[in-house]
């Protein structure tokens, strides 16, 4: 398939003129913080599992695959195996060709773009396998971050050209995964890593280890029925993936059984609250609504630890039909602490670097959880035996 120049010199503008998503939200939020949040807070820590080091997604879109990996990465931990590296990239890159497939099938009409879904993590590792980070970084020679700002908009105007031709050919993939390769560079057929010889199917297989028929996706929403699976009707869930329905307390008792079973859990949410503060590394839900909340209260928002909010059923169903909760970001829980006034909140590992108060890490209350996860990732076994029967898994 040949681009033509008008196609290309719109990617180009696109890529000059967009400020890349990523960027925007993080920049964002460095706007929701407080002065001398650390100190005002004083955690205990009551479970704190096995994880592998912070990483940094850079100007991409990818949260979904740091966060999957990392929690692959922790899969392994907990099964007694040496954790890997996983490369984040390579699942991406995987995605986006099973995204491209089905947005040209759909004739166009879907979500394009670096976003994607938990599960995505477990699609490519079933269908493609995993290879280590130091094998594909997805990086160019002297980049040191991902910086998917060309590259993407040239994608998404490869498959728009080929979802509006009257007779989509059979080659366009082939300049789909090209251009990936000139931004990404190509997949080994095969690498060695640490004196074998392996390929992604025999590193997944092998090394890595994880059944991904062993995991389930979880979410809650009044509008479906209790303990049955749902399609998830957000822009990323390109996969049409279905999730189990359960109620809004579930969220945070099937977390809270899982980390004292030892199993960590992969977490979807929406970050755009300015009740979440990546420098301050805090999420709540202010009691006071923030807009009736004075200059001096909205200042020291992340100052300590603040009254609550109770969340109910109706107001998180409202609040995902009305986008006020977006499927923002995707991160990963690996355990559990309590402030001096005994509240509980998640240990949340980001993937934003070490930028913040606790060094890419973050608390996040139980009642945040309630309100504003849209999905979580954890494995079967992590569930109760009275949940696993609900859910007749």
């Amino acid at each position: 398939m040949n681009w033509s120049k008008s196609i290309l010199f719109a990617a180009a503008l696109f890529a000059a003129t967009q400020t890349f998503a990523q960027d925007n939200l993080i920049n964002a939020l460095k706007g929701n913080a407080s002065d001398n949040s650390k100190a005002g807070f004083k955690f205990t820590e009551v479970i704190n599992l096995g994880n592998t080091s912070i990483k940094d997604q850079g100007s991409s879109g990818t949260c979904w695959s740091y966060s999957g990996n990392s929690f692959l990465e922790s899969e392994m931990i907990r099964m007694g195996k040496e954790p890997v590296n996983i490369s984040q990239i390579y699942t991406a890159r995987n995605t986006y060709i099973e995204k491209a497939k089905n947005f040209v099938r759909l004739h166009g009409v879907q979500a394009q773009g670096d976003g994607g879904q938990l599960h995505d993590v477990l699609t490519i590792f079933r269908k493609y396998g995993a290879v280590p980070y130091e094998v594909y970084t997805g990086l160019p020679e002297g980049q040191t971050r991902n910086n998917f700002g060309e590259m993407s908009p040239i994608l998404q105007s490869i498959t728009e050209s080929v979802a509006k031709s009257k007779k989509p050919g059979a080659n366009w993939i082939n300049s789909f995964t090209a251009a990936m390769d000139s931004y990404l560079g190509k997949v080994p057929e095969s690498f060695q890593y640490k004196g074998k010889t392996y390929t992604p199917r025999t590193f997944a297989d092998q090394v890595v280890g994880i059944n991904p028929d062993d995991y389930v996706g979880i979410s809650s929403f009044e509008e479906h029925a209790l303990y049955k699976p749902f399609v998830l009707l957000i822009p990323d869930n390109w996969s049409f993936e279905s999730f189990y329905n359960v109620k809004i307390n579930d969220l945070t008792d099937i977390i809270d059984q899982a980390l004292e079973k030892g199993f960590t859990v992969a977490w979807a949410t929406d970050v755009s609250e300015k009740s979440f503060s990546w420098k301050n590394g805090v999420a709540y839900v202010p009691e006071k609504p923030i807009e009736q909340m004075s200059k001096e209260e909205l200042d020291n928002m992340f100052n300590g630890p603040k009254p609550e909010a109770k969340i109910t059923p109706a107001q998180r169903q409202e609040a995902f039909d009305n986008y006020s909760t977006t499927d923002d970001h995707g991160m990963h829980i690996v355990g559990l602490v309590k402030d001096q006034n005994g509240k509980e909140y998640y240990i949340v590992k980001n993937s934003w670097g070490a930028t913040n108060d606790y060094k890419g890490y973050m608390y996040a209350t139980k009642e945040f959880v309630r309100y504003k996860t849209i999905s979580l990732l954890l494995h079967k076994k992590a569930l109760t035996k009275e949940m696993q029967k609900q859910l007749a898994i």
